[in-house]
């Protein structure tokens, strides 16, 4: 049909109207959300398979560049994740390495003075750090009330069961469930998801409404790290880096950090320690959370981390 044929036009005015009406009719879908900026897939090293299932992401937001490590955890099961405890301090970067790892995270809290974990470590079904055995902690008198809460903060966990095994965030003193036991298991806090339990984690003590007690800065931006479980089981690494441009206001608190894993789409959280000690190593990078004044990273020896293998 051709606008020049008798009543070419109005046949074709009737065929607009109808589509337009048909048009106006349909209930579009909402929009797919964009992609995550600069996704890419982790290399493993040399040493190391492929493993295209480990991806790494990069996210920028108005206060922070955040690093993202998404680790597999279906059948067959191709990573294992685990604790390591250094006998001192260590930088991630070259511990990292020396481990063997194709991902790293930063771990748990510690005493600088002592060289000694404040956080619980289980390896291999055996508890390799415990905060009671620290006396600057437990002969502390300003932490004193709050020693109980502190020997039951969460933990990160890998259950070994009968059949099979998954990972799990669950305070200290929570049992195994039937037929499993604890593997492995990383303490730090606290939680973030599914609710955020600053004061039962006692990182967060108020009286008459005033805060006598915030050792990490909850509601100020900071570097940051955290570890969470997405609804089908995979785990998730996040940390949160500085702005150089911006050292003293940069970051995230951890109230944005909760919310930022929740639109991960993690049903549960935890926070790790941050500040100083955030870094994370992936694609045989590392990215170090904390700058300086000069805008420079800041490199910390850490106690423990968490670390990616391959498995056989």
């Amino acid at each position: 049909m051709t606008l020049n044929q008798p009543h070419g036009w109005r046949q074709w005015l009737a065929l607009l109207g109808t589509t337009l009406l048909l048009v106006s009719c349909l209930r579009l879908p909402p929009p797919s959300p964009p992609a995550p900026p600069q996704t890419a897939v982790l290399a493993a090293s040399a040493s190391s398979p492929p493993s295209p299932e480990l991806r790494i992401r990069q996210y920028s937001l108005p206060r922070s560049t955040v690093h993202v490590v998404v680790i597999p955890t279906g059948v067959p099961q191709r990573f294992a994740i685990e604790p390591v405890l250094a006998p001192g301090l260590e930088p991630l970067e070259g511990w990292a390495r020396q481990s063997n790892a194709i991902a790293a995270l930063n771990g748990g809290f510690f005493d600088p003075a002592n060289q000694q974990s404040t956080s619980y470590v289980i390896q291999q079904g055996e508890v390799t750090a415990d905060p009671r055995q620290n006396q600057r902690l437990v002969g502390n008198p300003s932490l004193a009330p709050y020693l109980e809460q502190i020997f039951n903060r969460p933990e990160f966990r890998h259950y070994r069961c009968e059949d099979d095994g998954f990972y799990a965030i669950a305070p200290h003193r929570d049992p195994a469930p039937p037929g499993c036991q604890i593997e492995t298991a990383l303490g730090a806090g606290p939680q973030l998801l599914p609710e955020l339990t600053l004061e039962a984690d006692a990182f967060l003590s108020a009286s008459n409404g005033t805060v006598i007690r915030d050792p990490l800065g909850y509601n100020r931006p900071n570097a940051r790290s955290a570890v969470g479980i997405l609804a089908n089981g995979d785990v998730v690494w996040v940390m949160a880096a500085q702005q150089p441009e911006a050292p003293g206001s940069s970051g995230l608190s951890l109230l944005e950090l909760a919310d930022f894993m929740r639109s991960l789409g993690a049903v549960a959280a935890m926070n790790l320690d941050g500040g100083s000690s955030a870094a994370i190593y992936a694609n045989s990078q590392t990215v170090y959370g904390k700058v300086n004044e000069a805008g420079n990273p800041v490199v910390r020896p850490i106690k423990s981390m968490l670390v990616v293998r391959s498995l056989p």
